[in-house]
C-alpha cells in the first residue's frame, strides 16, 4: 500500500495540474466547484427550508462576486466578504494550496467548516502579537485544550507565496508550512460545541479578514481508509507491542476454540463466540486495533477483565463493537452504540465507516479514565470512577478495576480484529 504522502508533494500544483491522485479545486479560470457561506456552524442550513435555504445562498454567492475574483490564474480576495467554500465536503483527505498576503491581514483555512489553521502578518508592526502572530502562520489557532501554536514560524516575506500541505484524518491534523510541520496529528477541536467531536465531513473554506489574500494551486486527496488507517497508525507507535501475531492465539486465553484466524484476522467462528483475552494482565494502558464489521455485527472489547463471567459487569467494562446502522438495532439504548462503555457512558454517533470497510481505533485506560477514538475522532471520555448510578440500571461492579486483561467479547457475529497493539502506560 502506498500513500500518497511523500516528498513531492512539498511543492504545490499549478492552477491547472495536479499531482498524482490529486484533484484540483481550482480551473484557474473560474470559482466553478465553489460556493459563499459565512462563519457559520457544520449542518445549520439543513436546518432550514428550501425557500430560505435558497435565499441565504444567492445572497452569499452574490457577496463572493463582490469580493473575490480570478485573475491571471490567481484567485483574489480583497479582505472582506463572506468565505470562499468547497461545494463538496470531505471526510478524511489531504489538501494542496499556495497563499501570498499583505501586511496586516488576518486569514485562516476552515476545516470541515471548523476553524482554523491560521494565516496572518506574524510581524510585530502586524499589531498582533500579544495573541500569538509572533509565532507564526500554520497552527490551530481557536484550540483551547490541545496545541494550538505552531511549532516552528516558517512565514516567507510579504509578496512571496507559501505553501500549504494539510493532513486531516478525523479530527487529527498536520500542518506543513513551507516545508516545515507546524502542527504534528493535533485534534482540531469542533470550535462549535467542544463538548462533541468535529463533525466528520464538512467542507474547506477559505476565510476572509483585513486585507489581500490570494490562492493558487488548490487541490486535494481524498485517503482511502486504508491510507487513513496507515496515517493513524504510524503516529505515536513507540511503545505498543504487538499481541495478536496474526496466524494463531499464542499468548490468548478463554474459548479460543470458539475463534478462528482468517487472512491475518481473527474472528468468531459461525455461530460461537465467548470473551478470549491476553494472558498477560494490564493496569494502565491504550490499545490500537482494526476492526471490519459485517451487516448487523455485534462484538465487544473486555477491558481489565478479570478471566472470567460477563466483563460488561465484572471487568472494568465493555466497549461495543457494533453495527449500529443496521436495522435491527433501531431500538438501542444511547449506551449500547458503538463505541460506549455498554450501560454506563454513550458514544459519540456517526464516525464509523461503511460497513465492511476496516476501522481504526484506539483506547486508553488510566485510573478509572477511559477514552475511545475512533477513526482520528474522540468519541468516548468518561472517569468510570465517578459513577454512582449507571445509565442501565444495573450494578457494574467492576468498574474501579485497576487491573485485568485485554479481551474480544464475541456475540456469535463475525466482526473481524487485525493489527491489535497494546502499549503499558504504568511501566
Amino acid at each position: 500500500m502506498i500513500l500518497v504522502l511523500t516528498a513531492l508533494l512539498l511543492s504545490a500544483p499549478t492552477p491547472q495540474q495536479a499531482p498524482p491522485g490529486f484533484t484540483p479545486l481550482f480551473d484557474g479560470t473560474s470559482l466553478e466547484g465553489w460556493r459563499g457561506r459565512p462563519h457559520l456552524a457544520p449542518g445549520t442550513e439543513q436546518g432550514w427550508d428550501p425557500e430560505e435555504r435558497a435565499a441565504q445562498q444567492a445572497g452569499w454567492d452574490a457577496d463572493v462576486a463582490l469580493h473575490w475574483s480570478v485573475r491571471d490564474g490567481v484567485i483574489v480576495n480583497d479582505g472582506h466578504g463572506v468565505f470562499l467554500t468547497t461545494e463538496r465536503e470531505f471526510g478524511d483527505f489531504e489538501l494542496l494550496l499556495e497563499y501570498k498576503t499583505v501586511a496586516q491581514a488576518d486569514s485562516g483555512l476552515y476545516l470541515k467548516a471548523t476553524p482554523q489553521v491560521q494565516i496572518w502578518d506574524t510581524t510585530e508592526a502586524g499589531g498582533k502579537w500579544e495573541i500569538g502572530a509572533g509565532k507564526g502562520s500554520g497552527g490551530l489557532w481557536n484550540n483551547q485544550r490541545f496545541a494550538r501554536d505552531p511549532l516552528v514560524k516558517a512565514d516567507r516575506p510579504f509578496g512571496e507565496w507559501n505553501q500549504v500541505r494539510v493532513l486531516m484524518v478525523g479530527a487529527r491534523v498536520s500542518v506543513w508550512l513551507n516545508g516545515q510541520k507546524t502542527v504534528d496529528h493535533t485534534p482540531l477541536e469542533n470550535y462549535w460545541d467542544r463538548s462533541q467531536p468535529l463533525p466528520p465531513r464538512g467542507p474547506v473554506q477559505l476565510q476572509t479578514h483585513g486585507g489581500e489574500i490570494r490562492f493558487r494551486g488548490l487541490a486535494v486527496h481524498e485517503l482511502s481508509s486504508d491510507e487513513a488507517n496507515l496515517v493513524l497508525a504510524s503516529h505515536g507507535d513507540e511503545g505498543f507491542r504487538r499481541a495478536f501475531n496474526g496466524r494463531d492465539f499464542d499468548g490468548w486465553a478463554g474459548p479460543v476454540e470458539d475463534y478462528m484466524v482468517q487472512g491475518g484476522a481473527l474472528l468468531c467462528r459461525p455461530g460461537r463466540g465467548g470473551t478470549i483475552y491476553t494472558e498477560e494482565e494490564y493496569g494502565d494502558f491504550a490499545a490500537r486495533i482494526e476492526f471490519q464489521l459485517p451487516p448487523g455485527g455485534n462484538n465487544g472489547l473486555a477491558i481489565r477483565y478479570p478471566g472470567q463471567g460477563d466483563t460488561a459487569y465484572v471487568g472494568m467494562c465493555e466497549l461495543q463493537v457494533l453495527d449500529d446502522s443496521a436495522p435491527k438495532y433501531a431500538g438501542l439504548k444511547p449506551y449500547q452504540f458503538h463505541g460506549s462503555v455498554y450501560g454506563m457512558v454513550p458514544a459519540a454517533r456517526g464516525y464509523q465507516r461503511p460497513v465492511g470497510d476496516w476501522n481504526f481505533q484506539e483506547v486508553t485506560v488510566v485510573g478509572s479514565t477511559i477514552q475511545v477514538e475512533l477513526n482520528g475522532s474522540l468519541i468516548t471520555e468518561a472517569d468510570l470512577g465517578t459513577i454512582e448510578a449507571p445509565m442501565s440500571g444495573h450494578e457494574h461492579p467492576g468498574r474501579t478495576r485497576s487491573r485485568g486483561h485485554f479481551g474480544f467479547a464475541g456475540h456469535n457475529d463475525p466482526v473481524r480484529f487485525r493489527r491489535v497493539f497494546l502499549k503499558r502506560l504504568d511501566g
